[in-house]
């Protein structure tokens, strides 16, 4: 980490010895109209991504957080595919949104809907991303559900005593006691998403339609390992560090006016 901050002020290709360049990778930075464009999509596929993963993590822990004969089954099912591998998991996708033959277009055929060239369409690439994250829900889901096992069954009862429906339980009571999970799954999916998209675009995309999913990370590779930028690759990863920074100070700054903590007697 120490010598990628001493690569910033280099250039170096990796086959002859870095040479000294002041800032020119800080001002080439400033200039390069892709960085722009990476960030717009890393921007976009975490702060439309994140939300609605967190609402489907939170929706199906809802949902199986009751007491039936099976339930660990139906929690196993939809854990699973979190765990699935990120290389197979894009290589199954890539055959669920292939224009032609791919699942989901003969699906919505059964609508009425016409087909949609899911990956390599400027407008419905990033939205394909997006929907494609949905499938690894279950860690967001388990954490969860073990918020919601752990709200004592005492206060939902004393909420019913006093006249309290179904949403209003789940507003009073459910939310503000799983409000530090919430907080924790924000934090990371927001670290996640303008990291963890490299596999996916670099496998399904590569970056493209014409840049539409060529995000910060992907750009980060391409400059060190393929264009043999490292100097330049450093100057990006760190711009990307202080964009993550940022915005993991903020969520910590706005915590304390929705997140509640139980404090032990």
């Amino acid at each position: 980490m120490a010598y990628s901050i001493v690569l910033v002020f280099q250039d170096w290709d990796l086959l002859t010895p870095a040479r000294f360049v002041g800032l020119a990778n800080l001002e080439r930075l400033r200039l390069d109209p892709k960085v722009l464009v990476s960030l717009w999509n890393t921007a976009y596929l975490t702060f439309v991504g994140v939300p609605l993963q967190l609402l489907l993590a939170l929706a199906l822990a809802l949902a199986l957080n009751v007491k039936l004969r099976g339930i660990a089954g139906y929690r196993t099912v939809f854990y699973l595919p979190s765990i699935t591998p990120a290389v197979a998991s894009a290589v199954v996708w890539l055959q669920i949104l292939h224009p032609e033959f791919g699942i989901l277009n003969n699906f919505l055929e059964q609508f009425g809907i016409s087909r949609v060239n899911w990956l390599f369409d400027t407008r419905a690439a990033k939205p394909a991303l997006i929907f494609m994250s949905l499938w690894g829900v279950g860690g967001a889901m388990v954490i969860f559900l073990a918020g919601l096992q752990g709200i004592p069954e005492e206060l939902y009862e004393a909420a019913v005593l006093d006249g309290a429906g179904w949403w209003s339980k789940f507003i009073r009571v459910t939310m503000p006691l799983l409000s530090p999970f919430l907080f924790f799954q924000m934090i990371m999916g927001v670290i996640n998403g303008f990291q963890a998209n490299f596999t996916t675009t670099y496998i399904m995309t590569g970056g493209g339609p014409q840049d539409a999913t060529l995000v910060t990370v992907l750009y980060i590779y391409r400059n060190g390992f393929e264009y043999f930028k490292m100097g330049y690759a450093a100057s990006l990863a760190w711009m990307l560090f202080w964009i993550i920074m940022f915005f993991t100070l903020i969520q910590f700054l706005f915590a304390n006016r929705w997140v509640y903590y139980e404090v032990g007697q």
